[in-house]
Order: structure tokens, then C-alpha cells, then sequence
């Protein structure tokens, strides 16, 4: 089975860190990682809020983005 970059598990991983950032990271059984990025996302969103009273949450997009790519390439540790 294949859980390298690029693989179906780590695609499937990155869609549902794209929606709500962590939640692929949780996928792949990375527990803090999710925390950290559903966390980030949270602050990220509230903070652009606040900044720009705007109802898009620019940082809730910038982070889940970046949540996305790292669920992508995430490899298993071998061992």
C-alpha cells in the first residue's frame, strides 16, 4: 500500500483539510498536527475578521490552503 506523497490516502486527506483545516491531518492519524492547524485556522480567521470587519475569512483560507499542502505530502515514517 502506497502512503506517499501523492498517494489516494493523502489526496482524501488534503480535500478534507481544504474544508476545515486539520481534519486530513485527523485522517491520516496525526492527532497534534490537526489540532494545531484546525487551531491556526481559528485564529487566522478570527484575526482577518477583526482586522477588516469583512465576512470572509481570508486567514481561515490562507491556512486551510496550507493545511491542504501538508496533508498532501505527508510520508509515514518508515520503521
Amino acid at each position: 500500500m502506497s502512503s506517499g506523497q501523492g498517494s489516494t490516502g493523502n489526496v482524501i486527506a488534503a480535500i478534507c483539510s481544504f474544508f476545515v483545516p486539520g481534519l486530513g491531518q485527523l485522517v491520516q492519524g496525526r492527532v497534534l498536527s490537526a489540532v494545531f492547524w484546525f487551531l491556526a485556522a481559528c485564529a487566522a480567521g478570527a484575526l482577518t475578521w477583526v482586522l477588516t470587519l469583512s465576512l470572509f475569512p481570508f486567514g481561515w483560507f490562507v491556512v486551510s490552503v496550507l493545511s491542504c499542502i501538508s496533508a498532501a505530502v505527508y510520508r509515514r515514517p518508515v520503521g
